[in-house]
């Protein structure tokens, strides 16, 4: 009798197939070009997939439990561990593969990757795949303004309101109105300070609505594209109105309203910014992510494919690991891109079967107990505030 699956399953499989997604537009665009499609970007699809996801769970995740010191320990176990052991072995790296030139030698560099807000401040990450972590962190700052202020929102509220400044920035912002390196400074010693606030519980509120504020200030003003991160802001909240609708709390007509805004957007945008934001390719890509997500929560009372569910599990270490081992692999190899399609496809097998065994093991033995550890700390200070 096959062994009954998690209840929230096909979130993992979600990530999996997300995951999968990112790897594949790395892998196609160094080693096997012709096989990297250009109607839509196969990476930021598989993004869009994980922030629909994280959009879905997190909110009711913190509502549920209903504790924000727990939440942010909870976060932090979860993300830094594995992130700063992938900035450790690529900086180890750096005599053999160089860090990325756009990555500034300086102290705002250090403090853009303290705070994860590496795109919101306009900072390179020393692996262009952090970018997205910027977001994550975004939506957790926010998220937890409103909820330690009480604010519940109408569902599809958020998403359209974000929708709708998204639109407006594009008009009106062709660059960030503060660039520089004094964002990422000032920034990360208001999310030190802040969040040491919002965990010891000494004005909670006000550090916690401070650090949202401050939030999605850094995306309007300090974003390479702001437009673009307002965006991805109202697809995560796209995802928690879903829920709220599954819940029977609301409508989907406002999502699919600012799903429409968002996806039409490069229309007039003053700065698109890459060629995946190009109206055509955008809009496709965000259909197939929304499709993805639909289909997979239409599937969500079956038993979903076992290996997805696993790429799920594993699919953080998936996504940071994959890019350190892939540049390790082209620099072995050498150029892939116009080598015969026999050398890609064997080079293209070797990386994914060292990436797999890897990924399982910083998984297994960074990822996994660092939560464990976590869990621990976040019982421990909940009993400790119960005596």
């Amino acid at each position: 009798m096959p062994q009954a699956q998690p209840r929230l399953a096909w979130l993992d499989a979600l990530r999996g197939v997300g995951a999968v997604a990112v790897v594949g537009e790395h892998l196609t665009t160094w080693a096997m070009p012709w096989l990297r499609p250009t109607s839509f970007n196969l990476g930021v699809y598989g993004v869009l997939v994980f922030f629909l996801v994280s959009g879905y769970i997190i909110p009711t995740s913190l509502e549920r439990h209903g504790d924000v010191r727990a939440f942010w320990i909870g976060r932090f176990f979860r993300l830094y561990p594995l992130y700063l052991a992938v900035i450790a072995l690529v900086l180890a790296l750096a005599w053999w593969i160089p860090v990325r030139p756009e990555v500034s030698r300086d102290l705002s560099s250090v403090a853009a990757h303290a705070t994860m807000l590496l795109d919101a401040v306009g900072a390179a990450g020393v692996l262009n795949t952090m970018w997205t972590l910027s977001y994550e962190m975004v939506f957790y700052l926010l998220v937890v303004a409103l909820f330690t202020a009480g604010v519940r929102d109408r569902p599809g509220l958020l998403p359209a309101l974000f929708a709708i400044v998204a639109a407006v920035a594009a008009l009106v912002l062709p660059g960030p109105p503060w660039p520089g390196a004094w964002p990422a400074l000032v920034s990360c010693g208001m999310f030190v300070v802040g969040l040491a606030c919002v965990v010891a519980g000494r004005g909670r509120t006000v550090a916690a609505i401070a650090l949202g504020v401050m939030a999605l200030a850094l995306v309007v003003s300090s974003s390479r594209v702001p437009w673009f991160g307002v965006a991805i802001l109202a697809v995560m909240f796209a995802g928690t109105a879903v829920h709220r609708w599954e819940r029977g709390q609301g409508a989907l007509w406002p999502v699919a309203a600012a799903g429409a805004l968002v996806a039409a957007t490069p229309l007039w945008a003053l700065n698109a910014g890459w060629w995946w934001v190009q109206p055509d390719v955008w809009g496709l890509t965000i259909l197939l992510a929304v499709l993805t997500f639909a289909a997979a929560m239409a599937w969500r009372a079956r038993r979903v494919p076992a290996v997805l569910v696993w790429l799920g599990t594993i699919s953080y270490s998936l996504y940071l690991a994959h890019l350190p081992i892939l540049l390790a692999v082209m620099q072995v190899a050498g150029e892939m891109r116009w080598s015969p399609l026999p050398l890609q496809l064997g080079v293209s097998v070797a990386f994914l079967v060292l990436l797999m065994p890897v990924s399982w093991l910083s998984h297994r033995f960074i990822e996994r107990p660092m939560q464990r550890l976590g869990r621990r700390l976040a019982r421990g200070t909940a009993k400790s505030r119960a005596k």
